[in-house]
Formats: C-alpha cells, structure tokens, sequence
C-alpha cells in the first residue's frame, strides 16, 4: 500500500498591466517522476524540517494551534504554511516573508538578488535551513498572507500519494518568479482563461487538479477578490479523485461527475 505525503501547493497571483489577474505556473521537467512536463503551481511534500518547534516564532500572524484548526487537524498545521512558502521560494525564486520593516521582502537591488539567490539554492541543496536564512537576514515567514484554498487527495492506486493543502498568495512586488532549472524548467504569469484555453487546445498539460484550480480562480477578475474570498472560506471539502478503466480507457473522476459514487 502506497503511503500518503503531506505535500503544500500555493498559488500566487497578482493583477497584470491590463487588470486581468494571472497566477505564476511552472512547467515541470520532462524526466521528473511526478507530473512530469505538466504546468503546475509551485509546491511539493511537507518535509521533517518545515515541522521544527523553532518555525513557529518566525512565522508572522498565525500560531500552529490556529494552523492546525483552519485544515482540520490536531497539531502540525503549520508546517503545511512553512513547505508552501519553502517550495515557493525553492522552485519559484519567489520569498513570501516580511523584512525587518514589516514589509514584504523587495529583491531590488543587484547584491539583494545575487544573495537571495544564494540562499534558495542553499535552502533547495538542503545546506541550509529556511529557518536559518530568517535568523541572517532578519526575515518573518508572511504566513498571515497566505490563505488555505483547497485539499487534494491523489488517488487510490498511483505509484505516489499525497495529501496536498492548496492554499494562495498574493505575489511579492520587486520579486522576479525564475524556475530552478531543475524540477521546473519554464515558468509563465498566465490568466486562469488563458491557461484553460491552452490546455483545450492541447498546448499545456494540466494535471486535474490544476484544471480545477484554475476553473475556480477564474471566477475572480482580481487579486484582491480571490484573496479576499480564502481568508473568509472556512468549510474545505476533501477533493479526492477516482481512477477507472473502461472500454474508453482510463479515466479520472472527480466529486459530482456521473459514476464517480460507483467508482
């Protein structure tokens, strides 16, 4: 039996020059095991460091008590926060975290760049902790900005399983979102529309939980309104989809298709 993975995915977004908001999407590498050659949000597992009992004074606005309450479980929630700011800063180059001003961190000057730079491949070797570049640099992880969204479950009967928290945030200004070259090997602001369209056309692979995502977030015209609309979201149902092979083929059912109760 496969065990399931914590795993955290955020969905950072911002509103265009033309208003339209978009959401940072990364193409993962074509040799990469899972979702491979998909275009999907930054995120991966919760590791064993995002659970340290030291995150938590570094985390701004939110306890792991209240973490743990908002996902439904009894202790450990904050963790989920910590690996999607880790992952986001990992395979985005996109720090979600306050500096000693209150502020989210402005990357705009060239030594800022080239030190920040420094430290995600630091933190993505596994050389340092993310708690670590917090303790140098000063930095409080902006977990108060980054609202839980949605709960995937992969599948009964996948090689991998995981127990994903989504969650979004608004992308930090002066930052340029980069792929690491290495899981991600192409990254776009896209509109939810435009994504959508690509995908029906079949010139970007969505996994159907992206597609999903993207469906949902698309309702929103604005950055403001998405954000807005998770912070006041309490009731997250579990979206665990289900594999069956037919005449057709395999397919892939999600909650509310035809036959997904007898799957």
């Amino acid at each position: 039996m496969v065990a399931v993975r914590d795993a955290a995915t955020v969905i950072v977004v911002r509103d265009g020059d033309d208003g339209a908001m978009q959401v940072c999407m990364l193409g993962r590498n074509l040799e990469s095991e899972f979702t491979r050659g998909a275009y999907v949000f930054p995120g991966g597992a919760v590791d064993e460091e995002d659970r340290h009992a030291d995150l938590e004074p570094i985390c701004e606005g939110r306890s792991d008590p209240e973490a743990s309450a908002l996902l439904g479980i009894e202790s450990g929630g904050l963790a989920f926060w910590v690996a999607a700011v880790r992952e986001c800063f990992e395979e985005a180059g996109l720090l979600l975290a306050y500096g000693e001003d209150g502020k989210l961190v402005r990357l705009e000057e060239h030594d800022d760049v080239e030190t920040f730079a420094a430290h995600r491949r630091a933190v993505d070797s596994g050389e340092r902790r993310l708690a670590e570049v917090c303790a140098e640099e000063g930095l409080r992880l902006a977990v108060d900005a980054i609202h839980y969204f949605s709960h995937w479950i992969t599948p009964e009967g996948q090689p991998r399983r995981y127990d994903t928290r989504f969650f979004v945030a608004r992308a930090p200004e002066a930052q340029e979102a980069l792929h690491d070259e290495v899981e991600t090997i192409a990254s776009a602001w896209i509109t939810p529309a435009d994504a959508l369209a690509r995908f029906e056309a079949g010139d970007l692979e969505l996994m159907p939980p992206t597609m999903v995502t993207l469906r949902q977030i698309g309702r929103f015209e604005r950055a403001d309104d998405l954000l807005a609309a998770a912070a006041a979201t309490t009731d997250i149902p579990v979206m665990e989809p289900r594999v069956v092979k037919d005449q057709g083929g395999i397919r892939i059912l999600l909650p509310g298709d035809p036959g997904f109760e007898d799957a």
